[in-house]
């Protein structure tokens, strides 16, 4: 691992952080230490570091702005590569949208909102960056990803910069191409519509106040934890299955929103498995439905 921080040095991706705990970038506020966190500093840089990682055999994982995602307790080996201000960017060409990948998915939603672009607020009270919610096909309010993506730039494993069309994504629920293979999505675009200014801000700020007097973002949480099952919502079921405030460790069932999972101060991953497990049983057993789980979980175990 020496060697390879030395390399990464050598050849100036970025800013590089040995052993750095992974808590404190996620919205869980959970997680052990990587062996070394990389913030590429451009584009190239983070070819370059996928390139290297490639060449020496180390894994390497992404994240956002850690939303969705459960990192385990024992950390995770290899590169972690966060995207950082080289990508925190946002421009507007009539009614496309082009904005980097680790821009806020929710300032987005705002900012097309002040352009009187339409079609982005559903987006309003999501968190994360706009590669994670390209990644999840993040939608909410019966709207997603799908339906405005044009296209987007990805980092293939090879360290190859390729330009992905919608259609090349696959969109399902919650679910895109990405997720079997191996990307860093760099850059999306979105094309909208023009609209009403005051229509627009209207619906953002309706979604927003619904999203903060019903969910739990006050305290660390990652956001919806299972995927809604068809024909009904997961929170639905756990709440009618009586789970509301239950609590494993330090992880408890928000009394908020049924489907959310928060961290009152001293949850584990463990803690956060074993409730999701408790909760999978509990709903099977009462309703013969298998929640499947929407967070991302990686990491050694």
């Amino acid at each position: 691992m020496k060697q390879l921080i030395e390399q990464l040095r050598g050849s100036e991706v970025g800013d590089i952080y040995p052993n750095e705990p992974l808590a404190p970038h996620t919205t869980w506020k959970i997680g052990g230490p990587c062996d070394v966190l990389v913030v590429p500093k451009g584009k190239r840089e983070l070819a370059e570091t996928i390139r290297i990682a490639a060449e020496r055999n180390v894994p390497w994982t992404t994240i956002g702005r850690g939303s969705n995602l459960l990192v385990s307790d024992k950390g995770i080996s290899g590169i972690v590569i966060k995207l950082g201000k080289a990508f925190d960017y946002v421009r507007f060409e009539d009614t496309l949208v082009i904005a980097g990948g680790a821009y806020s998915f929710i300032k987005l939603s705002l900012m097309t909102g002040r352009e009187g672009l339409a079609g982005m607020e559903f987006a309003g009270g999501i968190p994360g960056s706009v590669g994670g919610a390209v990644y999840m096909n993040a939608g909410a309010h019966g709207s997603d990803v799908s339906r405005i993506l044009k296209s987007a730039e990805v980092v293939l494993e090879d360290g190859q910069l390729a330009v992905w069309n919608a259609e090349d994504f696959r969109f399902g629920y919650r679910h895109s191409a990405l997720q079997g293979t191996r990307a860093v999505v760099t850059e999306a675009v979105f094309a909208l519509a023009h609209g009403n200014r005051l229509e627009i801000a209207g619906a953002i700020a309706a979604y927003k106040e619904r999203r903060l007097r019903t969910q739990p973002f006050t305290e660390p949480c990652a956001g919806s934890v299972f995927r809604n099952p068809e024909g009904t919502f997961a929170a639905k079921l756990i709440e009618e299955a009586g789970m509301k405030g239950t609590r494993v460790g330090g992880a408890e069932i928000s009394e908020l929103h049924a489907n959310f999972i928060v961290n009152t101060g001293n949850a584990t991953a463990e803690d956060v498995l074993a409730l999701m497990k408790l909760i999978q049983q509990t709903v099977e057993q009462k309703f013969g439905i298998r929640l499947v789980p929407e967070v991302l979980e990686v990491g050694e175990r």
